[in-house]
């Protein structure tokens, strides 16, 4: 790497880096980097990734990897130098060198770096504060900022961030935390409880909630806009997650496993394709672990998955969802023309049948329902295959399978996932408030009153539900109280 592409490569990660925790100009610290390590030519550098001469503190840097033994030196009061054998920091690459810098400095003794836009001010703070001992620290580093132009890199950018345009509704809720502060790297669908429409998904989350989204997918399929994409939402109970996820609710049923229609998770699969496509994402990716998950420092063209359950005591998105992250993951992928990362785990699923004509798929489908099992469709290379779950642990995709087998049907456990298929046929739904609906012709009001012949000829909300009585609204108005057993599903 010459020297003009080591400042490039280490500036777009201190770039990347330094919002998070606080900090307003980089121009000083990509000086360090190219200082310290001699444009990454270093001994430190080369064999320990470490570009800033971190020396090794317990516990200072979260992406330190081990320590890395070596004579440093030091200059005296007197401007003499003293050698002598030191522990430093070792990283696993370039991008978690950085990160660890801005861990070291992230203590009391250095927060007089916090909002310092002067590169100059900047460096004699950190002097200051005991970073370094060279007595021309300051003026050296000023040198390779004027050398190479680095206050351009201090020039604040308009964030570019834009929505999707599968949104077909918007209704911006007030709660949000305004800009993010992190890169948009991660995907948190949520399940909504409710089987509600895109419309009022947005409507749960008026001013004083404390609650919001990014987007909502409705029980059709339809796709609102809740907050922009570019800030913060209150969804996942962790302020870090929210900083750098897109969060989704997703309309569900209102009992554990939270079903979702397969409307909705075809559109959950072409809205995570878009985010990722938006924000130059080539890969989602599902690690079935919070741990892992919350470790993982996603490469530049990588999302990952996360989920609400891993942030408070809830079930969100419901097992229902949570089984098939691993088939909405490679589905999402296989859109973008990449492929899973090979330190994704691998997900063992149980397939009962593989199809070329989709009807016969559709029936074995339903015949899976039926027997009381969650299941779903996928298609690959043209055959239509029924699987049941995603499983990072064989022995539980195992004790799947033998369910299956016991319940009457042939069962064999693969790896290999696709593309989500809708099914053709009808899922059993009840009607429940916020379901879109139609009035049966000639179905009379609650206490027996007629309607206009307009109104069976429109779609309807149900908005209040109570027994076998049930109100309707059209456009937030309310038309009627008439009978459950009246409404059709749409």
């Amino acid at each position: 790497m010459n020297h003009s592409d080591f400042v490039k490569t280490v500036a777009a990660y201190i770039k990347k880096y330094a919002p998070v925790y606080g900090i307003e100009v980089v121009s000083p610290i990509i000086a360090q980097a190219v200082l310290e390590s001699g444009y990454g030519t270093s001994e430190l550098a080369v064999n320990a990734h470490n570009y800033f001469g971190l020396k090794y503190r317990k516990g200072r840097c979260k992406t330190c990897i081990g320590i890395y033994h070596m004579v440093g030196s030091e200059q005296n009061a007197d401007g003499s130098y003293t050698n002598s054998a030191m522990q430093w920091c070792k990283f696993k690459d370039m991008e978690n060198g950085v990160i660890g810098y801005f861990d070291f400095i992230n203590i009391p003794n250095y927060k007089n770096l916090k909002g310092v836009t002067d590169p100059r001010k900047y460096l004699e703070n950190i002097k200051a504060d005991g970073y370094a001992t060279s007595h021309k620290y300051v003026d050296n580093l000023m040198r390779v900022i004027e050398t190479w132009h680095l206050t351009d890199y201090d020039k604040k950018e308009e964030t570019k961030m834009s929505n999707s345009p599968l949104v077909v509704y918007t209704k911006l809720s007030p709660n949000h935390s305004g800009q993010r502060t992190h890169s948009i790297d991660r995907i948190t669908p949520h399940c909504v409880v409710g089987q509600l429409s895109c419309e009022t998904i947005c409507a749960c989350f008026p001013e004083g909630r404390g609650a919001s989204c990014n987007y909502g997918i409705g029980s059709d399929g339809r796709i609102s806009l809740c907050v922009d994409e570019g800030n913060r939402s209150w969804c996942s109970s962790s302020n870090a997650n929210d900083q750098r996820a897109v969060t989704i609710e997703c309309a569900s049923d209102k009992t554990e496993p939270y079903a979702m229609t397969d409307a909705v998770y075809e559109s959950l699969v072409n809205l995570c394709t878009d985010i990722c496509k938006r924000n130059g994402k080539k890969k989602l990716l599902w690690f079935a672990d919070k741990d892992k998950t919350l470790a993982y420092n996603p490469a530049s063209d990588e999302m990952v998955i996360t989920v609400h359950r891993w942030f408070a005591n809830k079930s969100c998105p419901g097992d229902w969802l949570y089984n098939r992250l691993g088939d909405l993951a490679a589905s999402v992928t296989a859109n973008l023309g990449g492929s899973q990362s090979s330190n994704n785990d691998v997900l063992y699923r149980v397939q009962t049948g593989a199809f070329s004509v989709k009807e016969n798929a559709d029936r074995m489908l339903e015949k899976v329902k039926a027997a009381g099992f969650d299941t779903y469709m996928i298609q690959v290379d043209g055959m239509y295959k029924i699987q049941v779950g995603a499983y990072s642990k064989k022995e539980n995709a195992d004790a799947m399978a033998n369910k299956l087998k016991a319940a009457g049907f042939d069962t064999f456990i693969t790896t290999h996932g696709g593309q989500a298929v809708s099914t053709t046929s009808t899922p059993t739904r009840e009607v429940t408030i916020g379901s879109a609906v139609r009035l049966k012709k000639g179905a009379k009001t609650y206490s027996g009153g007629s309607l206009a012949s307009f109104v069976y000829e429109r779609n309807h909300q149900v908005t209040q539900l109570s027994g076998d009585r049930a109100v309707i609204s059209y456009k937030g108005t309310v038309v009627a109280a008439v009978h459950k057993d009246d409404l059709i599903l749409v």
